[in-house]
């Protein structure tokens, strides 16, 4: 769950969706999204699968190495995304 979470946080941003717009997708709230991404296994497997597809998450290989190599390449490429994504805001430059 933490690695498909994890994946799906990385497409999201990626995408430079916040976390409402991917949760409105989905259906469900910015808490139980924001679950999603953490890896929280309470969360119902159909909404972890339900938002990896809309971002384009392939689920899992059966290699256990490799998902443990994935698993390293995804907090590495975290670590250097911008811990929060937000929409421009508009301004009035009518003076």
């Amino acid at each position: 769950m933490a690695l498909l979470g994890a994946n799906v946080r990385v497409a999201r941003e990626e995408r430079r969706w916040t976390l409402r717009e991917l949760a409105e997708r989905v259906g469900v709230t910015t808490v139980t999204l924001a679950k999603v991404e953490r890896g929280d296994p309470t969360v119902a497997l159909g909404i972890a699968f339900e938002a990896a597809a809309l971002v384009g998450v392939p689920l899992f290989s059966d290699d256990r190495d490799r998902r443990r190599i994935e698993a390293a390449r995804l907090d590495d490429r975290l670590a250097v995304l911008p811990k929060a994504v937000r929409q421009p805001r508009a301004f009035r430059d009518d003076f």
